[in-house]
């Protein structure tokens, strides 16, 4: 294995048990949630467990019984976003697959819409999208999701386009997702193109990604 390659590995950390009960449940996603409105507030470099556990009203030991260190905690809440993320996309799918490449294309809007919504709603959504380009320590999440779901949409357009090789294809939807996506993140930071016109135009980039070359 190479240095670049090592370079490229995960950090491994201290694997922490994920909570089964329902009140321990709901105190790890509280601390996510307070986690997300603080990198908002404060962005990647400032923010500390003991910043969170201060908020949270708890002690650093209570905190590191979900999380090993503040890049565990990152780490969770992007994971949580792009599941709930790949969540909505995936029902999409479920819904317009059924009646043939025509309905997915017409609504490629419709999904770009719930995912910002997702987005939004998530505390502190936008800046957890930019935290997982921002550390190379937190880039496998978003790469590793962003191939899941183009895998997941592969196995829908290779039936309905048996004509384009799979690799081309995943390629092309490989693009997609990815132009999706830098969409929606223009979007939370440009205030100068309503957002009608970034899902409109992002609807049409992807369209004409998948179908390059089609009559």
């Amino acid at each position: 294995m190479t240095k670049a390659t090592e370079k490229r590995q995960p950090p491994k950390r201290k694997s922490i048990m994920v909570p089964k009960q329902a009140r321990a449940i709901q105190t790890r996603e509280r601390l996510l949630d307070i986690a997300g409105e603080l990198l908002a507030e404060v962005g990647l470099e400032d923010i500390s467990t003991n910043m969170i556990c201060a908020r949270a009203g708890v002690s650093p030991p209570a905190l590191y019984r979900y999380f090993a260190d503040k890049h565990a905690v990152l780490e969770a809440l992007g994971t949580r976003l792009m599941e709930r993320q790949n969540a909505l996309l995936l029902c999409w799918l479920e819904r317009h697959a059924p009646l043939g490449i025509q309905s997915m294309i017409d609504n490629v809007e419709e999904v770009l819409r719930e995912t910002a919504e997702a987005t939004i709603s998530e505390p502190g959504g936008a800046w957890i999208a930019r935290v997982l380009h921002a550390s190379p320590r937190l880039a496998h999440i978003r790469i590793e999701s962003h191939r899941l779901v183009t895998n997941a949409q592969l196995e829908v357009f290779a039936d309905m386009l048996p004509h384009i090789p799979r690799e081309t294809l995943w390629g092309r939807i490989r693009m997609m997702v990815e132009f999706g996506y830098a969409a929606l993140e223009m979007m939370s930071e440009e205030d100068r193109i309503p957002s009608d016109e970034v899902f409109a135009k992002a609807a049409r980039v992807v369209k004409f990604t998948l179908l390059e070359g089609e009559a």
